[in-house]
């Protein structure tokens, strides 16, 4: 196991998903693949490196997406030769993984600061770039606390909570989106377990998901997606709550593939259906769930296991990324601005409006 310290990791956590070392020179990117067997952080040197660290699912989860960008294009600025080019490394790295609205979200953020600092001195304005993204990064970490304190009142006494994918610590700069409310309603003094969806074809719950909550000593137990909507109709479980990658204007959610089935089992077995994002999550661009452009992966992720083929030889997969739930079938969205109940365009609008 090879493993890569930083001085003062900004996650405020035991781990994390990604840091920029304090010398500004490279990303400390943890390999998420290679969980929960091998801890492995790996050091980027290029906005290239990171343009794959973010394709090649090494880091993933919106949130977390959108600081290796901002991280990555600090990197870009130590060898761009003007804010043209700047730009156009810019637009390779928003089309890394295109779902996750805040990949896009943090490249903007990063080149409209550099257009304002372009005049200054290479070394003034690296360091300016870095203060920037290093901000991105500290402001999500306590939106996600804020967030889970709201969504934290909406979870009962001794609750069983069902979530998919992997929506924690290490798909957001620290503490997490769906298991900041897993957090928040523990650090309430409230006693809760989790029912953890594997998350096929990448196994984020049962991966990644299961790992943080062990490590934190938040009982947890995994589940086979397909056993959701059984153990839903048993009565077993006091709500679901999830993240999000991009939650267009009119509410309606993109999320990891699966969230949308598991919508649909919550609301036929009357079991609230939460969902807990970043305000950057929230696209206004975007009309509606209709509008998303839902990444699709290789059908090797599907037809293999690692290196093990497990289907025939020939046959292809549709693998689909995401998956869009509309916002009827959502009970309430956590922003660290508050609460969208009911969830529709109007709710919206209140939140990002402040």
């Amino acid at each position: 196991m090879t493993v890569i310290e930083h001085p003062a990791p900004l996650s405020q956590a035991t781990y994390f998903a990604v840091e920029l070392m304090p010398n500004n020179d490279s990303v400390v990117m943890l390999d998420q693949r290679r969980l929960p067997n091998d801890v492995v952080y790996e050091h980027l040197h290029s906005v290239d490196e990171v343009e794959r660290g973010i394709s090649e699912m090494r880091v993933r989860g919106a949130p977390a997406i959108g600081i290796a960008a901002a991280y990555g294009m600090v990197l870009a600025a130590r060898t761009a030769d003007s804010i043209r080019d700047l730009r156009w490394r810019g637009e390779r790295l928003s089309a890394a993984r295109p779902t996750a609205v805040n990949l896009r979200w943090a490249v903007e953020q990063m080149l409209a600061f550099a257009e304002r600092h372009w005049a200054a001195s290479a070394s003034e304005r690296l360091a300016a770039l870095a203060g920037k993204a290093r901000a991105m990064h500290a402001d999500d970490v306590a939106a996600n606390r804020r967030m889970g304190r709201f969504g934290a009142e909406f979870v009962p006494e001794r609750a069983v909570i069902m979530t998919l994918c992997n929506a924690g610590a290490l798909a957001t700069g620290g503490y997490g989106t769906a298991l900041g409310v897993v957090r928040a309603a523990r650090e309430a003094g409230k006693d809760v377990r989790v029912l953890a969806c594997e998350t096929r074809p990448w196994l984020q719950g049962a991966r990644l998901t299961a790992w943080e909550l062990h490590q934190d000593g938040i009982p947890v137990e995994i589940i086979p997606d397909n056993a959701a909507a059984s153990i839903l109709n048993r009565g077993e479980v006091s709500l679901c709550v999830v993240g999000a990658d991009r939650v267009a204007n009119n509410g309606d959610v993109a999320n990891k593939i699966g969230t949308y089935a598991l919508s649909i089992a919550a609301k036929w077995h009357t079991c609230p259906f939460y969902v807990a994002a970043p305000l950057s999550t929230i696209d206004s661009r975007t009309a509606s769930g209709a509008d998303i452009k839902i990444e699709q992966r290789s059908s090797d992720e599907v037809t293999r296991i690692g290196a093990e083929r497990v289907a025939p030889e020939g046959v292809l997969a549709r693998n689909p990324a995401f998956d869009v739930t509309p916002a009827e079938n959502i009970s309430a969205l956590f922003t660290e601005a508050g609460v969208a109940r009911p969830l529709n365009a109007e709710s919206l609008f209140h939140l990002t409006q402040g």
